[in-house]
């Protein structure tokens, strides 16, 4: 017994008859019929896991019982797409099933196949099948078969599905709600919420400049991703970062990064700010001293290096911060003020971001472009790792000005 409901975002093309006009602009239809026929409502279009919720909720209500499966029971699921939906958004759905099947539904998912195996011409939308399993369906299921278009399974056991339980979060767990902004900041505190604000704002500003060097050497998207992660930076800092706690407050920067950014950027980023915190962790005094965060720099870029596979010269966002800390050791060591020190650092970033102009790409997508194209931008990634560091540094100094 298997129950079945599709949702559509358009109607399919019959050969030699003009399209039906029965779904106007953002609207959609649920439980159409594969041939085209009308479905049970047209309604506004909904974001993909209310969509899946109200069909799993259709296909399994106990009210209809339109197929026997009750809690409990081991399913085999079929996301299938009706002719003009891609793979990818397939999957998404797929993704959004599986969950609610066993958490919502109590429901073992013992198989899951995704693709287009009954399609309707070039109809946008997918159908949701569900079948009630046991070892021998399964069996069948995974009998080698020559259909070209049915999955092929993997040979040898695979580990029982299991029916999982939600549990309640743990009071040890740590939480986005963890920490919460102080009620009053410290001197380190103030320093810090300035540094950040200045960094993110210069990352905002620029934007567009990104995006339009990233469309020459790259995806154009560099300006966006990291918009969103500085943008996730500013709010969230003045919710609940613990700014009078440095360690603490770059993890919950990382956490920002790590829910907004995505992309290659934000696992760097991510990276980065988990090394820089782990470093900084090691210091059991509330102060942080000028040294310590050179310390957490340095870790902060040998992680990018080793888990991004770039070091200084292969036009990435490590050109503009190798220079940086270079500098900022040297002038540290040689008894500078700290934020004279950290000024000079940052004009060497500037320098480092500036100089990727003239390098040849050893990593990232940039190695397949012409060296004609590479030799009028400046690598996007270093460029906006110079420009953070800058305004933090240019933000410190305006802060320690006499008034």
């Amino acid at each position: 017994m298997v129950g079945t409901m599709g949702v559509a975002l358009s109607v399919c093309t019959l050969p030699g008859q003009v399209t039906p006009d029965r779904l106007g602009p953002g609207k959609m239809e649920l439980g159409l019929g594969i041939h085209g026929e009308p479905g049970a409502a047209v309604v506004d279009i909904q974001p993909v896991d209310k969509i899946v919720s109200h069909v799993l909720k259709q296909i399994l209500a106990p009210e209809t019982n339109y197929v026997p499966i009750t809690r409990g029971s081991r399913v085999v699921l079929m996301i299938n797409g009706l002719g003009a939906t891609p793979a990818m958004e397939l999957m998404i759905a797929a993704g959004k099933a599986v969950p609610q099947l066993q958490l919502e539904h109590g429901l073992a998912v013992d198989r899951v196949y995704t693709g287009s195996f009954m399609t309707s011409l070039d109809m946008a939308g997918f159908s949701i099948s569900i079948m009630k399993a046991d070892q021998g369906i399964l069996e069948r299921l995974d009998t080698a078969t020559k259909a070209p278009c049915w999955p092929v399974g993997v040979d040898g056991p695979r580990p029982p599905a299991k029916i999982p339980v939600p549990m309640p979060p743990s009071r040890l767990a740590k939480s986005d709600e963890s920490f919460s902004r102080p009620q009053e900041l410290s001197q380190e505190g103030h320093i810090l919420e300035v540094a950040i604000e200045a960094a993110t704002t210069a990352v905002i500003n620029l934007k567009d400049n990104l995006n339009e060097w990233d469309g020459k050497v790259g995806d154009g998207d560099c300006g966006s991703t990291m918009f969103r992660g500085a943008t996730a930076i500013l709010e969230d800092m003045m919710k609940h970062y613990p700014l009078n706690d440095a360690a603490e407050t770059v993890n919950e920067i990382g956490s920002s990064i790590r829910r907004s950014m995505g992309g290659t950027s934000g696992i760097i980023y991510d990276i980065f700010c988990k090394a820089a915190y782990t470093q900084l962790k090691e210091n059991s005094h509330s102060v942080v001293t000028p040294m310590q965060w050179a310390d957490a720099l340095e870790a902060a870029i040998a992680a990018v290096s080793k888990y991004g596979g770039a070091s200084a010269g292969y036009r990435t966002m490590l050109d503009a911060l190798i220079p940086a800390l270079s500098v900022l050791r040297e002038r540290l060591s040689a008894g500078d003020d700290p934020t004279e020190a950290f000024l000079l650092s940052s004009e060497a970033a500037l320098a480092g971001a500036a100089s990727t102009k003239d390098m040849q790409p050893l990593a990232g997508r940039s190695t397949y472009v012409s060296g004609d194209i590479l030799a009028s931008v400046p690598d996007p990634g270093a460029m906006a790792a110079a420009s953070w560091y800058r305004a933090a540094a240019l933000a410190l100094k305006e802060n320690n000005r006499p008034s």
